[in-house]
């Protein structure tokens, strides 16, 4: 259960016990990414419905605060029900439902994807000046400065190589934001150097052929393995742990910016010191 002790405790906004003061009283958010914002920085009353990736474990950013709040799957005929006077959205979201909102006056924002650290400080910035909480997006920009200040590695510490290596064999290329999200905590992005311009498949025998210092891998879900779980725990993969330090890097952190930077610096800190200090003791070997 989600108390409001343990929602402060965790950074999330939570009404004070009066209404909301001022901005949207009705909230649907149609993006996990766009909902891990919104958590943040709007009252708990301002929120209707965020949306469904936000309960699923495999997607969610926020974890069990997503049982905390209604969601819809999207459609325009469920966002209209709820009669919000603010929806969040990806600009991706389908031209007939973008239409729908137009049509019936329903004031809706359009986001794109943010590729860069900067453009998601910016969003968080928009998002709460949207609901009438600019004072709360300052305060979550500065707490996520801070974490990025904390993950940078001190000077004269190595820079590793790195590779991003989700289910299927998925790998973060050049121009991401879990890119610059490597190269602000010590690590190169080995996913040039295997030919990799753009976010896709490293084959496996290019890992086992070549391994980066470390392997940020997805985790095995439980229950059968599906063809992509085979693929990050492929046995293959143990043949070169010697040359190759392994963490489990969970799938919820490459998906988005805002308050998830918090946890993905401190987890890519982590991964560094580990693998230096595994190298370290190689080496006394």
């Amino acid at each position: 259960m989600i108390t409001r002790r343990s929602a402060l405790a965790a950074g999330v906004a939570v009404p004070l016990g009066r209404a909301a003061r001022t901005g949207p009283r009705r909230i649907v958010s149609l993006n996990p990414c766009l909902d891990a914002i919104l958590v943040h920085v709007a009252d708990r009353g301002q929120i209707v419905a965020l949306s469904h990736y936000s309960r699923e474990p495999s997607s969610s950013s926020i974890g069990a605060l997503g049982a905390a709040f209604p969601v819809t799957y999207g459609t325009a005929e469920e966002v209209l029900a709820l009669a919000p006077d603010l929806v969040l959205a990806s600009r991706f979201t389908p031209p007939a439902t973008r239409d729908a909102f137009r049509r019936l006056g329903v004031p809706a924002e359009f986001f794109d994807l943010s590729e860069t650290v900067a453009s998601s400080l910016a969003q968080v910035r928009h998002v709460a000046g949207l609901v009438g909480r600019p004072e709360r997006g300052e305060a979550l920009v500065a707490r996520i400065e801070e974490a990025l200040a904390a993950a940078a590695p001190p000077p004269g510490v190595p820079v590793l190589t790195a590779l991003v290596f989700q289910a299927g064999g998925l790998a973060s290329a050049r121009g991401t934001l879990i890119d610059e999200m490597m190269r602000r905590t010590g690590f190169e992005n080995a996913a040039t150097r295997y030919g990799l311009e753009r976010t896709g498949a490293v084959p496996l025998e290019y890992l086992v052929a070549d391994p980066p210092d470390v392997l940020l891998a997805g985790l095995v879900r439980p229950g059968v393995p599906t063809w992509s779980d085979r693929v990050i725990g492929h046995p293959a993969l143990a043949r070169v742990a010697h040359r190759m330090h392994r963490a489990d890097f969970p799938p919820q952190l490459t998906f988005c910016g805002g308050p998830t930077l918090i946890r993905t610096a401190a987890f890519l800190a982590k991964a560094r010191r580990e693998a230096l200090a595994a190298r370290a003791a190689r080496g006394r070997a």
